[in-house]
């Protein structure tokens, strides 16, 4: 056991520019439980590449904290987000029709393999920085991407080093403290190099976790007012009691919902607003509705943005199994931008990933807020297309319920996302294409390997051509002033599959592959 921590210093390591909720949540809760701690925030992502390495190490040469605490958002191969345009390199290498646009995927896969590995050692690298700049200091790393990969991170950590798997409050109340082996969940590399690995005996307590001190945090983190033009997150539980085949959040933060006062969350809201002017919220919840309790805590939150009269835009990822019409206009009428929620048009491929819900629900729950006063928010369909226990058939059957949807709230309202299942390890959905020999056994999820990443983005055959060059030709053909790639896509994979060359060439009516199954 070490004496108490008088510094500390979070980095940020570099990802695309994204309100970094979790450093601030917990730099905080530890201001709070020990306010006599000085903390810093150093956030990367604000920094010029080549400027980086630099800044860090002037950084820890002037405050020489005694723990220096890294957020790492990102790390998996492939993963895709704003600033990367993997998956369009993916269906152009394997699908489209043009040999100019094959080989030049090629390069730009070769390119963003590059970065995505020179991405990873310059991230290990600042984390090594530390150890040779104050071998004495405590190097804590978390964030999102360890809290998946976290067995493989702690390898390349140095000595003395506390990798964090999920939530960080209570892991960094113990380091603080001293303890040489941190509360929840954690892998920690010793002075030795022996690694060690504790699972949690219990969750955080969110109901403690009070509103942001935002004063304090811009004391900390100047750099804090360059993310108060865009979505600012803000989260109002954690746990996830439900167990869909390719996610991991019921693991990473527990199989039970915990709540945060409702008061405490909108006085934290109500403080970004008026003292910041931030008008777009964006609850970071797993899902910000989903059992019927949480349905209840979200109505609390609604009531009372509505009493205080809080102007803002809200929205996060929504689960409609028990929305009522009160709640659907409660909803709209505290600001609701968008519906943003996991889509499949058919019973089948939701029961195949134990999604957990009723599709003729959902639709319900859609015909809930026209009725309520929907405007034109738009409807945001992320849609996990050729899934396992995706046929000809349940791709029909997705066609026909958005274009339901569409007569619902508009064509230009409804924005079908087109994304493929992320194999994450650990998930259900890995262990069944490992049993199928889609994976090998001992594959490495972080691997450099094009052929093995370009697999754990999962659009096999016989649908994946279809639909990957159905995306090619509705990017290459879109109108963007008119249409949007999504609703093109799957307006051109209707068109083929009503071409029954196009079905008999796939086995026309395929028998689903369902979750659990084995391979043949």
């Amino acid at each position: 056991m070490r004496g108490t921590s008088k510094k500390i210093l979070y980095v940020r390591l570099p990802c695309w520019k994204i309100y970094p909720g979790g450093v601030i949540y917990v730099a905080d809760y530890i201001h709070k439980q020990r306010p006599e701690i000085h903390q810093e925030i150093l956030d990367l992502a604000l920094i010029a590449p080549a400027q980086r390495k630099q800044a860090l190490k002037r950084r820890l040469l002037a405050s020489r904290p005694d723990i220096v605490a890294f957020s790492w958002r990102n790390m998996q191969s492939f993963g895709p987000h704003p600033e990367d345009d993997a998956l369009d390199v993916v269906m152009n290498f394997d699908h489209s029709p043009k040999l100019t646009n094959r080989l030049k995927a090629g390069v730009d896969a070769v390119s963003i393999i590059y970065d995505y590995s020179a991405s990873r050692i310059r991230n290990f690298g600042f984390i090594k920085l530390v150890r040779r700049l104050l071998p004495e200091s405590r190097i804590v790393v978390g964030g999102t991407a360890v809290s998946i990969f976290g067995k493989y991170v702690v390898k390349q950590c140095p000595t003395d080093s506390v990798v964090v798997v999920g939530e960080g409050e209570a892991a960094m109340l113990s380091i603080v403290d001293g303890f040489t082996q941190a509360a929840g969940e954690c892998y920690y590399k010793d002075l030795s190099g022996r690694v060690s690995h504790t699972h949690p005996e219990g969750n955080f307590d969110l109901a403690g976790l009070t509103s942001v001190d935002f004063g304090y945090i811009e004391s900390i983190f100047p750099a804090f007012h360059e993310y108060m033009d865009d979505y600012v997150g803000v989260h109002t539980k954690r746990g996830c009691p439900y167990q869909c085949h390719f996610c991991l959040y019921n693991k990473i933060e527990g199989p039970r919902q915990r709540y945060r006062e409702p008061h405490e969350i909108v006085d934290e809201i109500e403080a970004l607003n008026r003292n910041y002017g931030v008008k777009k919220i964006w609850f970071t919840d797993a899902q910000f509705c989903s059992t019927k309790r949480s349905t209840r805590h979200v109505e609390q939150i609604l009531d009372e943005l509505l009493l205080r009269g809080i102007a803002i835009e809200w929205t996060g990822y929504l689960r409609l199994n028990y929305l009522t019409r009160e709640l659907a206009k409660k909803m709209l009428d505290s600001g609701l931008a968008s519906l943003d929620l996991s889509f499949t048009g058919t019973q089948e491929v939701i029961n195949s990933l134990t999604l957990g819900y009723s599709l003729e629900q959902q639709m319900e729950a859609f015909r809930m807020f026209k009725q309520a006063g929907y405007t034109d928010q738009k409807v945001k369909l992320y849609i996990p297309l050729n899934a396992p226990g995706e046929t000809v058939a349940t791709l029909r059957k997705t066609i026909n319920r958005i274009k339901e949807l569409y007569q619902l709230f508009g064509r230009d309202n409804v924005l079908p996302f087109i994304f493929f299942i992320g194999i994450q390890p650990g998930t259900p959905v890995e262990q069944l294409l490992i049993r199928q020999g889609y994976l090998k056994q001992d594959y490495n999820p972080l691997t450099l390997n094009p052929f093995i990443i370009k697999r754990l983005l999962y659009n096999p055959k016989p649908l994946g051509p279809l639909i990957a060059r159905s995306y090619l030709e509705a990017v290459e053909n879109l109108d963007r002033d008119s249409d949007y790639v999504g609703r093109a896509t799957m307006d051109i994979i209707e068109r083929e599959l009503d071409k029954p060359e196009v079905v008999a060439r796939m086995g026309g009516q395929l028998a689903p592959v369902r979750m659990g199954d084995e391979a043949s």
